[in-house]
């Protein structure tokens, strides 16, 4: 197992999932200590820069990667293991742009209605308190925020050549911008090239589900992954595994359709699990499952089903990645930064 480290300069982040030539190649069992710049290129720096203004459509959410995972062919998984997710920075941004979000018009839903006023909240990020200062616009009103850290894209290269940009979520991961991407959660993507080629990026500080106002606490990050790759299983959409819960997902529109995959997933992968028939597991499903909405603002809408694990019995996912990528992580604490070491205990506190 080795550590590697990657900070990228401002002209190594990339905008697309596909076409793109590695920054790092890593071995199955590596972890990679990594940073990520906000979905705005770190240019919104005062509440008077609207993002419209000052980042072009094409240079939103830049990604770190690709990562090239050596071996990894396409029928393979990718299991990636977040170690730890840190803001790096004492602030986050968050907006409301013209046509984007899920309560005004945009560009797939047409409307005569006249466009949301564009406006910046900065957020003081306090890493000691674990929280975020949310700070009204035209009021006194401020309330402390728990920091959440997640990102909302992630995903490898899409199959058959294509490229797709980093902010529509599909098949090979993307901008799924769900919270259930945190420290501690194993995400399993399907390979579809050679190398896999890994990519990650979008922090936020925290984000409701749904992401309503297309926004979350955007915010670079400090980020450490453990990955792990699986051998000639085949997966049609990500899946996600922490401690307590098995998740799928599905991003498409219309939002019931992205709801039907998640859904259809998770009965599979029950059934899968537990040996039950597919009604079975769609009965067991049906009465345990969970289903938050992860985005209704991208181009493709992201819909999560969650099952807890108790229900599963004894059944390991994936041969019991999740708990070896957990036993890798907790040594690397062991060994690790101090400031990650320290942020950990504090977490788990």
């Amino acid at each position: 197992m080795a550590t590697h480290v990657l900070h990228p300069g401002p002209s190594q982040y990339s905008y697309w999932f596909g076409g793109v030539d590695p920054l790092l190649r890593v071995a199955a069992g590596d972890i990679v200590e990594l940073s990520t710049e906000d979905c705005f290129g770190g240019r919104v720096t005062t509440p008077d820069d609207l993002p419209s203004k000052v980042v072009p459509f094409g240079e939103l959410n830049p990604v770190t990667g690709p990562i090239e995972v050596i071996g990894a062919e396409a029928g393979d998984v990718l299991a990636v293991h977040f170690i730890s997710i840190l803001p790096a920075r004492s602030h986050a941004v968050s907006s409301t742009f013209p046509h984007f979000g899920a309560l005004t018009s945009t560009r797939e839903t047409a409307m005569l209605h006249d466009a949301l006023e564009e406006r910046v909240w900065f957020y003081d990020i306090d890493l000691d308190a674990f929280t975020a200062t949310f700070r009204a616009n035209r009021s006194e009103y401020t309330v402390e925020l728990p920091l959440d850290p997640m990102h909302g894209t992630v995903g490898v290269a899409p199959a058959n050549g294509e490229v797709r940009l980093v902010v529509t979520p599909s098949t090979h991961g993307g901008n799924m911008d769900t919270p259930e991407i945190r420290a501690g959660a194993t995400l399993y993507l399907p390979v579809n090239v050679p190398g896999g080629m890994l990519s990650i990026g979008d922090g936020h500080a925290r984000q409701g589900e749904g992401e309503l106002c297309g926004t979350g606490l955007e915010s670079a990050m400090d980020t450490v992954i453990a990955i792990d790759l699986i051998k000639d299983v085949s997966l049609s959409w990500p899946r996600i595994e922490n401690d307590e819960f098995i998740i799928s997902t599905g991003s498409v529109r219309p939002l019931e359709d992205a709801y039907r995959i998640s859904q259809r997933d998770l009965v599979g992968w029950t059934s899968d699990l537990t040996g039950m028939d597919v009604l079975d597991a769609y009965q067991l499903v049906s009465q345990m499952g969970l289903a938050p909405a992860a985005n209704v603002c991208d181009p493709n809408y992201t819909m999560v089903a969650k099952l807890p694990k108790w229900t599963l019995k004894d059944a390991q996912a994936f041969g019991g990645a999740h708990s070896r990528l957990r036993a890798a992580a907790d040594a690397y604490r062991l060994d690790g930064p101090p400031r990650i070491r320290a942020t950990s205990v504090a977490r788990q506190g």
